[in-house]
Order: C-alpha cells, then sequence, then structure tokens
C-alpha cells in the first residue's frame, strides 16, 4: 500500500538534511529538542503538567523547570563563569519539585530566561572557545569548549525527552516524535 505524502514520515528531524555544518548542527538540534519538550507538553492540562508520574517520580513540569536549572548550570554558570545560583535551595528535589503556589507561568518563564541567555551566549562564541573559569570550572585545564557543552546539553535533552515520551504515554496514551 502507497502512503500519502502526509503519511510519510521525516526522513530526518532537527536541522535541514543540507546542513552538516558542526556548529549548525548543534545549535539546530538543541532547538528542535527544546521545542520538542514544548510539543510534549501540548494538551496537558494543569493538573496532568503538575501530578508526578509514577513510577518516575517527577512532573512534566519539573522536567520543565529541571532543564532551565541544566541550561543555567552549563552555560551561564559554567560556559560564562557568571555568578549566579547554580543549584536551587533545597537540592534535586527542588528542582524536580514544582510548589503549588508557583504558577506555570513563572516555571515556563524562568525556563524560556535560561534558553534565551544559552542562546545568546552560544551564538556569540566559536565552538573552540573555552568556558571561562571561576563560575562551574575553577581552572583553565577544566574548562571544556563550548563544543563539548553544547554536546552534553544535546545529550541532557535527548534522555529527558525521551523519558518524558514515557511519561506522556503513562500520563494520557499519547506517544509520537
Amino acid at each position: 500500500m502507497q502512503r500519502s505524502p502526509e503519511q510519510v514520515p521525516a526522513l530526518l528531524d532537527g536541522p535541514g538534511v543540507d546542513v552538516s555544518d558542526t556548529r549548525e548542527l548543534l545549535l539546530g538540534y538543541l532547538e528542535w529538542y527544546r521545542e520538542t519538550l514544548m510539543r510534549k507538553l501540548s494538551g496537558l492540562s494543569e493538573d496532568q503538567l503538575r501530578t508526578p508520574v509514577h513510577p518516575l517520580g517527577w512532573s512534566p513540569l519539573g522536567l520543565v523547570q529541571h532543564l532551565g536549572w541544566v541550561e543555567r548550570r552549563w552555560m551561564r554558570w559554567g560556559f560564562a563563569a557568571a555568578d549566579v545560583l547554580a543549584y536551587p535551595p533545597g537540592g534535586d528535589e527542588a528542582e524536580w519539585s514544582v510548589s503549588a503556589g508557583t504558577p506555570t507561568a513563572e516555571v515556563m518563564a524562568a525556563y524560556r530566561e535560561e534558553v534565551s541567555a544559552a542562546t545568546s551566549l552560544a551564538t556569540a562564541a566559536n565552538l573552540t572557545d573555552k568556558a571561562g573559569h571561576g563560575g562551574r570550572f575553577q581552572s583553565p585545564d577544566q574548562a571544556p569548549s563550548l563544543g563539548r557543552i553544547l554536546f552534553h546539553l544535546l545529550q541532557e535533552y535527548a534522555r529527558h525527552v525521551g523519558q518524558l515520551d514515557v511519561a506522556r504515554e503513562l500520563i494520557d496514551g499519547e506517544t509520537g516524535e
């Protein structure tokens, strides 16, 4: 049976098939995963966004909050060596849990702010530029290149967006790319 053009799956996700520049690929796939995160949250009710998924132990909104902290740690505190809070008071539990009094819009705005800061830093630097020292990295010999940091962020998103696939299927049966 022949498929219609709408039924044929895309050959590749992320940047276009003609993109081969390493910088464009890293930044393009990172953006694609950020957008995929938002697509996977689309259609969830406020309660579904906030309720921890059994047996995973975290809520979809908690995952967004965590990824905002990941962006901050690797780009602002890590690459830029900025004097910012790198971990929330309360550690992992606070990073993954959203209190009932915290509006969803506030969590999403904080996430978008970190993505915007990370994107600005990444687009203003070369992949070979080394991270500053004094933040996450205390000496030049500990400091990775921007390319290495972006690769790490990419794998963080790939892993967590895959986990969100599982969470979404457990929540409401939705599956997909």
